[in-house]
C-alpha cells in the first residue's frame, strides 16, 4: 500500500518544520508548500525611500529558511503565490475596517480565506490526503480544541473556519509545548530550531505600522478629548493609528497620569481618552456580534469567551438575534472590548466559534464614544 500523503504549510518557522519532521517520522509521505501572500515591493514608502535589504517584509528569508528545513528533512518544497487572493479577501477588509475606526484582526481572515481555502485546494491538487500546519491546536472527534500549551494556543485564530475546512487537516504540534517543539527541532538539527517567532501583521514585517498604513490611508489628524470632561487635551495623528485600550504612544506628552484610548468618533474625528486603569469608560457588560460562525453544531446559551487573543476567558450568556447576529452578556465587566476584534466562544477545551464585535454596551445603552 502507498503511504498517505501530507502537504505541510511551511512558514519558515520552527513549528511547521517540526510538524513536517514528526509526520515523516510517523511514516507519511511528506511535502512542503510555502505560500507567498504579499508583494514585498508594496512595502516601500510612498516616496520610494530605500528599505531594509530592499524589502521590509521578511517573507523571502522565511522562504529560504523553509527551503533549508526541507533540504534537511529530505522533502520537496513547492511555492505558490496567493497575492491577489490575500489582497481581495484580507487586506481590503483590513483597510475598510480601519476607515470605520475599528480594529480588525487579519489573521483570522487569512486562515479562513487563504490557508484553509485556496492553500488547502492547492495541497489537494498536489495529491494530498491531508494538509498540516504548525498551529497550536488539536482536532479530536471533529472538535477543535485548545493546544496543550495554553500560552501558545491558536484556536482563537481558527474560530472563523467552517467545519468542512478542518476535514483532512492535521495539527502535529498541538499536543506539545513550545519548549518541547524547540527541543525536537534541536534534536533533528533543524536550521530554525532557535529562530524567533514572528509577531505582528504579516504584510507589514519589520516596518513601523503607522509608516506602512499611511501608504494606503491618508492621515487625518484631529483632537484628543478627555471623555470625562469633554475637553480637548491633545492632537492625534489619525484614528487608524490607535486601538481601544491602547496605553502607550497615545500622543499626550508630559502627561504623567496613566491614560488609555477608550473611544473614537469617525464623524467628528475625535480620539477619546480615559484616565485611570479602572476608569468606567473603559468597561462594558455586553456587546453584539456580526459575521457569526460556529464550528460546532452546539450553539451555547452559556459558555466562556475571549475578546482578544491572549485575553482572559470570561463567563458569558449568549442570545441569538435576527440577521445572524448574537448578543453576548458578561456580568463581570470586561475592559476595552473593541469593535472589529473577534469574540471567540469556548466550552472547556473546545472552541465553538466566533463573531466580529459590532457594538458595545453598558447598562443597556450603546457606548456613545466607541466607534460611531
Amino acid at each position: 500500500m502507498s503511504k498517505e500523503k501530507v502537504i505541510v504549510g511551511m512558514s519558515g518557522g520552527v513549528d511547521s518544520a517540526v510538524s513536517a519532521y514528526l509526520l515523516k517520522k510517523e511514516g507519511y509521505e511528506v511535502e512542503g508548500l510555502f505560500m507567498r501572500n504579499w508583494d514585498a515591493s508594496l512595502n516601500n514608502d510612498i516616496l520610494g525611500n530605500p528599505t531594509i535589504n530592499g524589502s521590509i517584509c521578511p517573507q523571502e528569508q522565511d522562504y529560504q529558511d523553509a527551503l533549508k528545513a526541507c533540504e534537511i528533512l529530505d522533502i520537496p518544497l513547492h511555492r505558490v503565490d496567493f497575492i491577489k487572493e490575500y489582497w481581495d479577501n484580507v487586506f481590503t477588509y483590513f483597510l475598510d475596517e480601519l476607515k470605520k475606526g475599528r480594529t480588525p484582526n487579519p489573521d483570522l481572515l487569512c486562515n479562513k480565506y487563504i490557508k484553509f481555502d485556496v492553500f488547502k485546494k492547492e495541497a489537494m491538487k498536489l495529491g494530498a490526503d491531508y494538509m498540516a500546519t504548525g498551529h497550536y491546536a488539536r482536532l479530536e472527534d471533529g472538535k477543535l480544541k485548545r493546544g496543550v500549551d495554553q500560552n501558545k494556543d491558536q484556536t482563537y485564530f481558527l474560530a472563523q473556519l467552517k467545519p468542512e475546512q478542518l476535514r483532512n487537516v492535521l495539527f502535529p504540534v498541538g499536543g506539545l509545548t513550545k519548549d518541547k517543539v524547540r527541543e525536537i527541532a534541536k534534536e533533528a538539527n533543524l536550521n530554525v530550531a532557535t529562530k524567533k517567532d514572528s509577531t505582528g501583521i504579516c504584510f507589514i514585517g519589520e516596518r513601523h505600522f503607522q509608516e506602512f498604513i499611511h501608504n494606503y490611508l491618508e492621515p487625518n489628524p484631529g483632537d484628543i478629548v478627555d471623555v470625562t470632561t469633554n475637553k480637548v487635551i491633545g492632537r492625534h495623528t489619525g484614528l487608524m493609528n490607535y486601538t481601544i485600550g491602547q496605553r502607550k504612544n497615545v500622543g499626550l506628552s508630559g502627561q504623567t497620569k496613566r491614560h488609555y484610548v477608550c473611544g473614537k468618533s469617525v464623524s467628528k474625528n475625535i480620539l477619546y481618552v480615559a484616565f485611570g486603569e479602572d476608569n468606567e469608560y473603559l468597561m462594558s457588560d455586553s456587546c453584539t456580534l456580526e459575521q457569526v460562525n460556529f464550528l460546532s453544531s452546539f450553539h451555547p446559551t452559556f459558555c466562556t469567551a475571549k475578546f482578544r487573543y491572549r485575553g482572559e476567558d470570561y463567563s458569558v450568556q449568549v442570545e441569538y438575534l435576527e440577521n445572524n447576529e448574537v448578543k453576548v452578556i458578561y456580568p463581570e465587566k470586561v475592559k476595552s472590548v473593541t469593535p472589529g476584534q473577534f469574540c471567540v466562544f469556548y466550552l472547556g477545551e473546545e472552541c465553538l466559534g466566533s463573531g466580529v464585535i459590532k457594538d458595545v454596551y453598558k447598562n443597556g445603552e450603546k457606548l456613545w464614544y466607541l466607534c460611531d
